[in-house]
């Protein structure tokens, strides 16, 4: 049975190291695809696959349906940002 391999990517030089890990790591057992989201033809697509899976960043990694654990509960929060001392004059 193929393992399905789904790489959530921005196209941009931080994502393209790890889309490559992942062929690089892949064996004839895993079919990849990559969603590019800078794609603007099939951006919606690939954003209500991001909100079925949970994605919060890119690049993330989906195995068989799901995200993988490094890639979960990592997103910039409002809360963040006010901690950091933005919009506080």
């Amino acid at each position: 049975m193929k393992r399905q391999v789904e790489i959530f990517t921005a196209g941009c030089p931080v994502c393209e190291p790890v889309v490559q890990m992942v062929k690089d790591t892949a064996c004839d057992n895993c079919e990849i695809t990559i969603h590019n989201l800078s794609a603007q033809c099939e951006s919606k697509i690939y954003v209500t696959k991001m909100e079925e899976y949970q994605i919060k960043r890119l690049p993330a990694i989906v195995v068989d349906g799901q995200l993988l654990g490094c890639c979960k509960n990592i997103e910039i929060t409002k809360k963040d940002l006010i901690d950091a001392g933005i919009g506080q004059c």
